[in-house]
């Protein structure tokens, strides 16, 4: 009796041995594998690297030493040529790397002597260090301009609740505004009030307070909604209202959107004897072409 397991045949007893004819007869010849079947069988060897590593990123040319792309243990760059990927090589044999190569020399720069790129670039630089997973090149440009200052209002704007939503409807209405009137530019209204309450000539707030110390029926009596577009506020920080307009139309503008604002009035609405809302509204006019 014969037991076949896979491919390999085992003979049970010596009486059933084959002759060696028989046996040539029988031995067929195994079916080629296929790509993944290959993959399992015979798995990629580590690919080797040379000290001198010639680079393609994006079509950009680069020449580097291989310990500088190692530099730093928990980055892309150091996985990427370990030896336990695969990278493609261009027809020259330059490694090839799919990312935009503009600003990878200043990447090659700080993995080689530290070197920091000028502030016009600190931005660019600062994605693709988040793309290349580079840790101590990250800390470096966190802690200069433009991105130390960035950090101080991204703390700023946390105090504000949806602020990035409101963002977002501005640049919706004025969308549809323009569209249905079929208009280059549209308008809309924007509160921006860093009270929570309104303030009056009858009534000012503490010293050194955003707050009006009211009792809880009494601040209902105060609580409406200005009839503007959107509304940003209140918030308790030193900022002001005109440090938080800067902030509306700087990540407008970063969006491409061009925009002006001017003071139009305030709220003026009616509260409850002599107390009207005092929020000033701003018109801002968003231009498209």
């Amino acid at each position: 009796m014969v037991v076949v397991t896979g491919q390999n045949k085992v003979s049970a007893t010596p009486d059933d041995a084959m002759s060696s004819s028989d046996a040539e007869d029988d031995f067929q010849e195994p079916a080629t594998p296929t790509a993944s079947q290959a993959g399992q069988a015979l798995p990629l060897l580590p690919q080797q690297f040379p000290e001198v590593v010639p680079l393609n990123v994006g079509g950009m040319f680069f020449t580097t030493r291989l310990s500088t792309l190692r530099r730093y243990e928990d980055t892309m760059l150091a996985a990427m040529f370990s030896g336990r990927h695969y990278i493609p090589t261009d027809a020259e044999g330059r490694y090839f790397i799919d990312r935009d190569g503009t600003y990878f020399g200043d990447i090659l720069n700080f993995l080689r002597s530290g070197d920091l790129p000028p502030r016009e670039r600190v931005r660019s630089v600062y994605k693709e260090a988040q793309y290349y997973s580079i840790g101590p090149l990250l800390d470096n440009l966190e802690d200069i301009q433009p991105l130390k200052g960035e950090k101080v209002r991204q703390a700023f704007l946390g105090l504000m609740p949806y602020y990035k939503d409101h963002l977002e409807r501005i640049i919706e209405i004025a969308k549809l505004r323009a569209m249905q009137r079929k208009a280059r530019f549209a308008k809309l209204k924007v509160c921006v009030f860093k009270e929570e309450m309104p303030i009056t000539p009858y009534e000012c707030p503490h010293f050194n307070s955003l707050r009006f110390e009211r009792s809880e029926s009494e601040t209902k009596l105060f609580e409406h909604h200005c009839e503007v577009d959107v509304s940003f506020g209140p918030w308790e920080a030193v900022a002001d209202v005109y440090d938080l307009l800067h902030c509306i139309v700087t990540d407008l503008s970063a969006r491409g959107i061009t925009v002006d604002h001017q003071c139009i009035g305030v709220c003026d609405k009616h509260l409850i004897n002599h107390y009207y809302c005092k929020r000033p509204i701003y018109e801002f006019k968003i231009t498209w072409w």
